[in-house]
């Protein structure tokens, strides 16, 4: 598949690879307390499960700090793996100094440099956070908000852009600040001693233009490896919606080497959300694949039937519940796709271009199913048991054309 033709410095996070031309990674973030063991180590567990490649966990109180072996610890006895990355504000350099056994069980350190400070207190911090990721061998992500910019960088900036003869739009010294932010505080971890390759650089923004134009400089400025995110995306479609527009003209351009979708949850809702958000995102753009795809009829005055509806759902669940075991033994099944489609004028077209395809009929149109694999037409499905006729084809199609033993 496609990847970025953007170089930047390869970095290892706890055995994932980060830029040097790997493929984008998924990441995602606790909502635990993460001093509550049980709940935060099983929230980990649920996103690695769900396909999040790092999970990121906030250390904000001593108690935190102290629960992160212990989370770790757990997540290795259950077979988990995921590589925890520790979310850093304003107490990072004391937390970290007074348990350094949190920075040990860690895999990556996020410092933001506007909450770490402030005048000498800033270098100070900044610098005792630094020596930590290199005295324990961690890689750290420079991780720049908008809504916490280092105010004294914004205001020297403001300054010097009021005296201009014609002072630019506030917006755009924002987007300076974003970026001067976080390549500073990147050359001030290199000159501490913190090699290159293991920093990661994100500007996190909630606004899609503003996100698009600063990590446009930042990809023309520096070969870190950059990690893309519209922060505070908002809740349902919104969100998705806002997510997805910005990360794909990143995407698209090359730029970006882990992402995440920062939506916000409904109460009580599935965090992991998130990580099939930036699934189908990748997938879509063509630059990763997660599990078979399943094109599917939209439907109009031509398919009144809900039987395709109900065929689609049904499909879509069976390959869903199937992938963790295709994805152990035949992991190629990820590009397979499906098509699952309503009436004749689009049917046929759409099933042959598919792997396997089932073309429903419409209304009006004779009570029969033709079935396409490969481009030809092998079989026509009719009656009650269509469905499952139809779910027995793909199994068997799967059997046939992803078979283990061709699975190096």
């Amino acid at each position: 598949m496609a990847r970025s033709t953007r170089t930047s410095h390869a970095c290892d996070v706890g055995g994932v690879a980060l830029g040097g031309g790997a493929p984008v990674v998924v990441q995602s973030m606790t909502n635990t307390d993460t001093a509550d063991i049980g709940s935060t180590a099983d929230q980990v567990t649920a996103l690695a499960e769900a396909g999040s490649e790092i999970v990121r966990i906030t250390v904000n109180t001593r108690e935190a700090a102290r629960a992160v072996p212990e989370i770790r610890e757990r997540l290795c006895a259950d077979g988990v793996t995921v590589p925890l990355v520790g979310d850093f504000h304003f107490t990072g350099h004391r937390l970290l100094t007074e348990v350094p056994d949190c920075a040990e069980a860690l895999d990556k350190l996020r410092i933001n440099p506007g909450n770490v400070g402030r005048g000498a207190r800033h270098d100070e911090n900044f610098a005792t956070m630094i020596e930590t990721a290199i005295r324990f061998a961690k890689p750290v992500r420079i991780g720049v908000n908008a809504g916490s910019l280092d105010p004294e960088l914004l205001d020297r900036l403001m300054d010097e852009n009021a005296g201009l003869s014609e002072p630019k739009d506030a917006e755009l010294v924002v987007r300076r600040a974003l970026v001067e932010s976080a390549l500073s505080s990147a050359a001030a971890a290199e000159e501490i001693g913190l090699p290159s390759d293991r920093i990661v650089i994100s500007c996190k923004v909630s606004r899609l233009q503003d996100m698009v134009a600063v990590y446009e400089e930042l990809a023309r400025r520096c070969d870190y490896p950059l990690h893309l995110g519209l922060t505070e995306a908002g809740m349902g479609a919104k969100g998705i919606v806002a997510t997805s527009a910005a990360l794909s003209i990143l995407l698209q351009q090359g730029i970006g080497d882990t992402i995440r979708a920062s939506l916000t949850p409904e109460p009580g809702g599935d965090r992991t959300l998130e990580v099939r958000v930036c699934h189908e995102l990748l997938q879509s753009l063509g630059l990763r694949a997660f599990r078979p795809q399943v094109t599917a009829c939209p439907g109009c005055g031509r398919t009144t039937s809900t039987v395709f509806q109900e065929l689609a759902e049904e499909i879509q669940a069976h390959l869903d519940a199937r992938m963790p075991a295709w994805k152990r033994d035949r992991p190629a099944v990820a590009e397979m796709t499906v098509a699952v489609m309503g009436c004749v004028v689009n049917g046929p077209g759409e099933s042959r271009a598919a792997n396997i395809g089932i073309s429903l009929p419409g209304t009006g149109e004779q009570p029969r199913a033709p079935v396409y694999v490969d481009g030809e037409k092998v079989a026509t499905l009719h009656g009650p048991t269509l469905a499952e006729d139809f779910i027995a084809m793909v199994e068997e199609y799967v059997e046939r054309t992803y078979s283990s033993a061709a699975v190096s």
